[in-house]
């Protein structure tokens, strides 16, 4: 990063309205999956006009957030350098910010693809690292005035095993609580570099370091994690742990799994759904609504 230029700056009461208002249930946050070796072909768009046209299709389909991502984060993926996912993904997000309004995010762990990103249009960073990967992400999105993601995870992805073996699951004394405690961390060390709790959320990392009974204690219990003090972004979408009960072995036939899995999120008090299939999470969600208006 360029220290002489100027500090980007992204529209932070617009965002933390965005973060805060829920009158329709929670958001939709649409996956543009700018990478080779994403787990679902339905989120992955290798070319920029491809992945720009499914993005415009997402928010057309009611999606509230498009998530841009340079660098797959699925178990034991490879990891990719600061140029070239900026290469991936500054096109896709400055063709999108030609032609919507509609809020982007940034899936990097590094400041040096965030400032990048935000330059282009993004406005929130979703850090699977929760900070802990580059230590001027923090101060960077704080300046910035941009929203930040915290994740949960045991470990970066080249190293995670526990969610596509399921043979050496991590222990945990309570996984919700000991989630929990870790995000209260991360959001402090957030707030401490100046990012306000009305542009934060929190992910509990579902699918990343934990078993598949962990995962589904997690979200039985998802209402636990409002004691964090910031809104749930909750992130479930076609994943392996849902195959493992529904016996959908491949993500492409997981939707009706991750469909279930969605009204459980939602009743949970979920604020923001991250999800390949906008529309079909758009009529759970109204039917749901209309259901909570009765």
């Amino acid at each position: 990063m360029n220290g002489t230029r100027e500090t980007v700056q992204a529209p932070a009461e617009r965002i933390e309205a965005l973060l805060g208002e829920r009158s329709r249930g929670p958001r939709l946050m649409g996956i543009v999956n700018c990478t080779p070796d994403s787990f679902h072909a339905g989120g992955r768009s290798l070319d920029v006009a491809s992945a720009v046209a499914h993005a415009l299709d997402m928010v057309r389909q009611g999606a509230d957030l498009i998530d841009v991502g340079g660098e797959s984060t699925r178990p034991g993926a490879e990891r990719m350098p600061a140029q070239e996912q900026i290469r991936r993904v500054v096109p896709v997000i400055r063709g999108i910010r030609e032609r919507s309004d509609v809020a982007i995010s940034i899936d990097t762990t590094l400041a040096e693809v965030a400032e990048a990103a935000m330059r282009s249009g993004a406005w929130i960073v979703n850090d699977v690292s929760a900070g802990l990967e580059d230590a001027r992400l923090m101060p960077l999105v704080a300046r910035a005035g941009a929203g930040l993601v915290l994740m949960h995870r045991r470990v970066p992805p080249g190293e995670d095993r526990y969610s596509h073996q399921y043979l050496q699951p991590p222990e945990y004394a309570d996984v919700v609580r000991d989630v929990s405690a870790f995000l209260v961390e991360r959001r402090m060390a957030a707030e401490q570099a100046g990012v306000p709790r009305a542009r934060m959320l929190v992910d509990p990392g579902f699918g990343f370091g934990k078993s598949v009974e962990q995962n589904f204690a997690m979200l039985a219990r998802l209402g636990e994690f409002e004691a964090i003090g910031v809104p749930l972004l909750v992130g479930l979408s076609r994943k392996s742990f849902l195959g493992a009960v529904s016996g959908a072995g491949d993500p492409a036939d997981r939707l009706p799994a991750t469909l279930a899995a969605a009204v459980q999120a939602i009743v949970g008090g979920a604020a923001v759904l991250r999800v390949h299939d906008v529309a079909e999470h758009a009529q759970l969600r109204a039917v749901l609504g209309a259901l909570g208006r009765c």
